[in-house]
């Protein structure tokens, strides 16, 4: 299939050395819109010719971007920064249409992607070296931070804008190349999050973009020599895969991967502020977020109070197309995520929860069409209940409650991930031991808004390894070397 015939992706496609194109054996794969079921564009579907040619760019790429001065570089990186602001009104369309997210939404995580630019401008300007004294008087020891090399970056569907942003901001900030592959469902973000940083004078090989099919793609591009790095924002199942095949070859790796985050109301909390917080932030992107609220324990002292403030949240939440501007919560992203929502809700239910607002299709969406579920909570879901262990990755809230400061900590730490957690309370005390006991790689006390460029991103155990954003971020795309001196 020619270009111009890929609908809502005509103007872009794999994108290799500074060139967007078909794939050079013609396939494609089709993208639906949420929403209706529409197909609304075709993404070509790379193949191996297309991954070698990739590879090649980004191996030139990185021999050419590495020697550029890191003031050159962060110029590059903010003038990205200014173009994805400018074009923020046809990017949030492009991905409304694509996830089903509401516009507003859209609009608010375009800005954030354009801030990932603009921070690791800053850092790209920052990448200090140390200097150390040695014993004898002849001796100079320092220790310089070098790029990694070429890099595979992997991201998911549910944020496509900025999951994407933060690994190539990064990586071309510490001087390395990068070979993007977004999710299927949603590609057309980075796409123009691409054709920004072409536009900004970024070298030809320094950044590419492949679609296609994901487990071919990922696979050729981990096994291959020239990719010095792999970084993946999915599933725990899918990171487990790539770490495998990153052994192989001794890469470099870091990995976002799946949360399923609690939340600890505590009796000394203000249960009308937790329950207002828990509800709104809970159903943003219509509950798929990997650092969402989504295990909700509450104390007993406040558990009807918390759950009844929470069913009328839930309630009042218009539910429609994402480019409809009253729209608070959209469709799914896609028919999988749907089936399991309703897999867990059901099965939460025959275990004896108790079903306070949505558990189906919204009454105001009119025919059959569309991943719509209408925003969910369930109260008195015990802990054997799916929903309890599984990340649901859905507008799905089950609470429960607890009657014990080692009850709620217990329960917090009870699931093999790691990522986010939440707590309200108004002790200094309580707020400080329960932050320290829970076993998760951030913490919000009292907030839930926790994502930004300037703080680190990432979690524990089998949430994943490394850190995006903030100082800490720009580390895992950097090799420290160390060089001794004997002046003679």
């Amino acid at each position: 299939m020619k270009r111009e015939n890929f609908g809502l992706y005509r103007d872009y496609g794999l994108f290799i050395n500074g060139q967007w194109q078909p794939a050079s054996e013609g396939g494609v794969r089709e993208v639906i819109d949420p929403a209706n079921e529409e197909v609304i564009g075709w993404l070509p579907a790379a193949g191996k010719d297309d991954l070698d040619a990739a590879l090649s760019g980004a191996r030139q790429g990185f021999a050419i971007w590495r020697r550029t001065s890191p003031w050159e570089r962060a110029a590059v990186l903010r003038r990205t920064a200014g173009l994805i602001r400018s074009r923020v009104d046809a990017m949030a369309q492009l991905m409304s249409v694509e996830t089903g997210k509401p516009l507003a939404q859209a609009k608010g995580e375009i800005s954030d992607a354009a801030d990932q630019f603009e921070w690791y401008a800053g850092e790209t300007q920052r990448l200090y070296g140390q200097t150390m004294e040695a014993r004898l008087p002849e001796v100079r020891m320092q220790v310089r931070y070098e790029p990694v090399g070429v890099v595979a970056a992997f991201s998911a569907w549910n944020f496509p804008a900025l999951l994407p942003s933060r690994k190539i901001a990064a990586a071309l900030a510490a001087g390395c190349s990068v070979i993007a592959k977004p999710a299927s469902e949603a590609a057309g973000s980075c796409m123009a999050i691409v054709q920004a940083l072409h536009d900004a004078g970024l070298p030809a090989g320094a950044v590419s973009l492949v679609t296609g099919d994901s487990a071919f793609i990922s696979e050729y591009l981990v096994r291959s020599p020239i990719v010095n790095k792999v970084t993946l924002t999915g599933s725990t199942g899918v990171g487990k895969r790539l770490l495998h095949l990153a052994a192989d070859g001794v890469k470099r790796v870091s990995m976002e991967l799946g949360g399923h985050a609690p939340v600890l109301v505590f009796e000394d909390a203000d249960v009308a502020y937790a329950a207002e917080q828990c509800a709104r932030f809970k159903y943003r992107n219509c509950g798929q977020v990997c650092a969402s609220p989504s295990r909700f324990y509450v104390h007993e002292s406040l558990y009807a109070a918390f759950c009844e403030r929470f069913a009328a949240i839930a309630n009042s939440l218009k539910v429609g197309h994402g480019l409809d501007p009253e729209t608070a919560v959209g469709p799914m992203a896609n028919r999988r995520g749907l089936d399991n929502a309703h897999r867990l809700i059901d099965d939460a239910l025959a275990q004896g929860a108790r079903l306070i607002a949505g558990g189906g299709r919204p009454a105001g969406i009119s025919g059959d069409k569309g991943y719509f579920l209408a925003p969910t909570a369930l109260a008195d879901v015990p802990k054997e209940a799916l929903i309890m262990r599984q990340e649901p990755f859905a507008p799905v809230a089950p609470i429960a409650p607890f009657a014990s400061f080692d009850e709620a900590i217990q329960l917090a730490n009870s699931t093999p991930y790691g990522l986010a957690s939440y707590l309200f309370s108004n002790s200094l005390k309580t707020a400080t031991m329960a932050s320290e006991a829970i076993e998760a790689g951030m913490v919000g006390i009292n907030e839930l808004g926790i994502a930004s460029a300037e703080m680190p991103f990432g979690g524990v155990k089998e949430s994943g390894m490394g850190r995006e954003g903030g100082s800490l971020g720009i580390r895992d795309y950097l090799e420290p070397k160390f060089i001794k001196t004997r002046l003679l």
